[in-house]
């Protein structure tokens, strides 16, 4: 059975890759092989590359996000293993796919999948943008999630308005019948002070259903190192560890 967790967010731009990122250097630091897929990416810049000739042709899309993950991961997996789809537009993967004219092939997802659980204990999933987002008309990333199976991480912000969404996402996702281990709370940018900032933690601990397994710092510097020990700081191992 795979390991691992499913990260997905109360919305796009919360932070879930450096998240995701943490989540790989906790598991590695535990003592797990981890690896980060990312199965989709949007939004990839179009380059040429030679030496690669994937199943995009020449016109290689390079996965930012999935680049990052991978480095991240220490891993030297072919991006075509961590980001199998990729598409230039920066929009949800049903409208991306719709303008490009190349479907969002699952199979590709589900093989890449298959081959980083054999090859590794822990493999944690990017989702993207957040639980509703459309993979294609009748497929969201709540299915995906289903499909793959493991416990979802929601990732939120820490200012105002984040407890109306945190719940919104976290009470529809065990609607849906997810497995969700917990939150984390992550700072995608600079703390500002604010009030809300300061009381957010404990009224999302108190009311959430599911327990908040960190609160990540921003940081200037997103090295493999400064990861690493912001995730062993910051997030809760122990309940981490529960679920590999």
């Amino acid at each position: 059975m795979p390991k691992g967790f499913f990260i997905t967010g109360t919305d796009t731009g919360v932070g879930k890759t450096i998240v995701a990122a943490a989540l790989v250097k906790a598991a590695q630091f535990l003592g797990f092989r981890a690896v980060g897929m990312k199965p989709i990416e949007t939004g990839c810049q179009k380059t040429v590359e030679s030496r690669q000739h994937t199943a995009y042709g020449n016109n290689f899309l390079n996965p930012a996000d999935g680049m990052f993950l991978r480095n991240m991961s220490g891993a030297e997996e072919s991006l075509d293993l961590i980001t199998p789809v990729r598409f230039e537009n920066p929009l949800a993967p049903m409208a991306a796919s719709a303008i490009e004219g190349m479907p969002v092939e699952m199979a590709k997802i589900t093989n890449a999948f298959a081959t980083l659980t054999y090859k590794y204990t822990v493999v944690i999933i990017e989702g993207i943008g957040g639980i509703m987002v459309p993979i294609t008309k009748n497929y969201s990333v709540l299915d995906m999630a289903k499909d793959f199976g493991l416990p979802v991480i929601v990732v939120t912000r820490p200012g105002l308005g984040m407890i109306n969404q945190t719940l919104l996402t976290v009470n529809y996702a065990l609607k849906e019948g997810l497995p969700v281990a917990g939150i984390i709370i992550n700072y995608h940018q600079p703390a500002e002070g604010t009030i809300a900032e300061q009381t957010n933690p404990e009224v999302l601990a108190t009311v959430c259903p599911v327990p908040v397994l960190g609160i990540f710092p921003y940081l200037g510097h997103l090295g493999s190192r400064a990861i690493k020990e912001a995730a062993v700081k910051n997030l809760n191992l122990d309940m981490i560890k529960k679920y590999l």
